[in-house]
Order: structure tokens, then sequence, then C-alpha cells
């Protein structure tokens, strides 16, 4: 019996594996331990039905690149599972599992935040570097979000968006400010406005702004490889998923080919621990 964990920004998906049958799946709130109390996850893990006969944990997590982070959820984890086999990844591990497998590829996180690497099938050989919302997170939801509302509060929107924005948000500068510097995760506040990017992606304004963010995503994430131009640049995340038409057509720009996407690393880990990726 196997526990998966793809924990992210947003929300974490528990995923209980019974052979290679799920015989439990639900989600929690999303966890980062570089922003969020370690109890948070503690106390979620004490209060989630699961049986106690779990055998091996595979936690995949947001903020998981340090030591430090995959042993304090460890500990979290045997707490609870004292006899349990667990393992501590970040979520790029949970990406390269879900859309290669064990082939070799370019694997991407395009969600709330954004990362990639270069998957040899079994290992990571090239990572690219990651600066977190407040430096880096190009092309991610929080990019996306950020110039939506950038743009609708410097007035530079075109008047027919500005009108649909001020109608679906009622959104305020104070409101959104005070919001904005206050929310205990703004890099989600602001990637929820990458909604209305998605509502309104047909129109040009949107997808040239949405391509932009996708270009600078490609600038720092993908042609940093030396290998990008032979490979499949695959993806897992809403904002992948959602915009993969925009996404698809700005990595063709670039000379590069887009191999799998997935909304979620869920249906991906599931094959990979079920034994369906050979």
């Amino acid at each position: 019996m196997k526990l998966i964990l793809d924990a992210g920004s947003t929300k974490t998906e528990w995923i209980l594996l019974d052979g290679n049958a799920v015989t439990n799946r639900f989600q929690t709130e999303g966890f980062n331990p570089n922003y969020a109390d370690i109890q948070i996850l503690a106390k979620t893990c004490k209060d989630v039905s699961l049986p106690d006969e779990i055998q091996s944990i595979h936690y995949y997590g947001t903020g998981c690149g340090s030591e430090k982070n995959c042993l304090l959820i460890k500990k979290v984890f045997l707490q609870r599972f004292p006899e349990a086999e667990i393992h501590v990844t970040h979520d790029l591990m949970a990406a390269c599992h879900a859309v290669l497998g064990h082939e070799k590829g370019i694997a991407c996180i395009l969600g709330t935040g954004s990362n990639s690497c270069v998957y040899d099938g079994e290992n990571i050989e090239e990572k690219a570097v990651s600066l977190g919302y407040l430096v880096g997170d190009e092309g991610s939801g929080m990019h996306i979000g950020r110039e939506v509302a950038r743009r609708y509060f410097y007035g530079f929107m075109p008047e027919d968006l500005r009108e649909k924005f001020a109608e679906s948000y009622r959104l305020g500068l104070p409101e959104f400010v005070q919001t904005l510097y206050h929310d205990k995760q703004p890099s989600k506040y602001l990637a929820s406005f990458a909604r209305f990017a998605g509502e309104n992606q047909a129109h040009p304004y949107i997808q040239a702004m949405v391509k932009h963010c996708f270009k600078a995503f490609i600038e720092a994430f993908v042609v940093r490889f030396n290998c990008c131009k032979s490979l499949k640049v695959s993806f897992v995340g809403s904002v992948a998923y959602h915009f993969q038409g925009l996404l698809r057509e700005t990595l063709a720009d670039q000379g590069l080919s887009m191999g799998d996407v997935l909304q979620s690393p869920s249906i991906g880990l599931i094959r990979y621990y079920g034994g369906c990726f050979v």
C-alpha cells in the first residue's frame, strides 16, 4: 500500500494505491515549507483519514529543494506512520515521473510557480535556477496574474477588458494593495488573477500578454539547456494545461517542440507507481 502526495502552493493531492488500484484520493490545502509553519502540515497529516498499514510514502513538494525542508516533512510523516518507508523530494521530480516516466526529456512546471530540468530517465541531470515569486517564476500563474492586475490598475488594458475585469472582481486599488501586502501567500493571490486571462484568452491583447510571459519562461527555464532543441519539452501545471495552445505557439517560435501536458502530476504518478511506465 503506497501513499503519494503532490504538494503545491495552492493544493496538496493525496493518492492511496493498493497495488495498482487507487483506493482513496482527496485534496487538502497546499503547503510550502519555505513560507508555512510545519505544524500546519503536521495537523493535516494527523487529521486525514488514512489506514495505518501504509508501507511507503512518496511526498513530492514545492519548497523541497533543501535537505532541511525534506527532513522536516519526513519527520511529520514518521510521527503518523513510524513503520513506513518515507521518500521526500521536490516537485520537479514529480513532473519528471509524471510526464516522462523513464524516458529522457525536459520536464517543466507551470502552475502557481515555475521551474524546469533535464531528466535522463532516472535522475535529474541539470536543473534551472529557481528564484521564487519575488524575483522569478516567469510564465507562471503568479506572473500572468501579476501582469493582469498590473495592466488593469495602470490603465494599460483595452477598455473592453478593463470593463470585464471591473465587473468580475469589483476590486479597488486600496483593497488590492492591502490584500497583496498582507496576504500570507501573495503568490497565490496574484495567481488568482490568471483566471481572467484564461477566460479571455481569445482576445488578441491577452494572447500577446500571455505569450510575453511564456517567452520569459522559455528564456529563463528552457533555452539555458544545450539539449533543448533535441528533446521535447513536457509540462505539468494548470497554466500549461489551460494555455497549452499559446504555449505550443511560443515554443514553436523558438524552434522548440512540446511533449506531454498534464494539468496535475497525479495521473502520471498513478501510472508511474502502478507500473504503467516501462
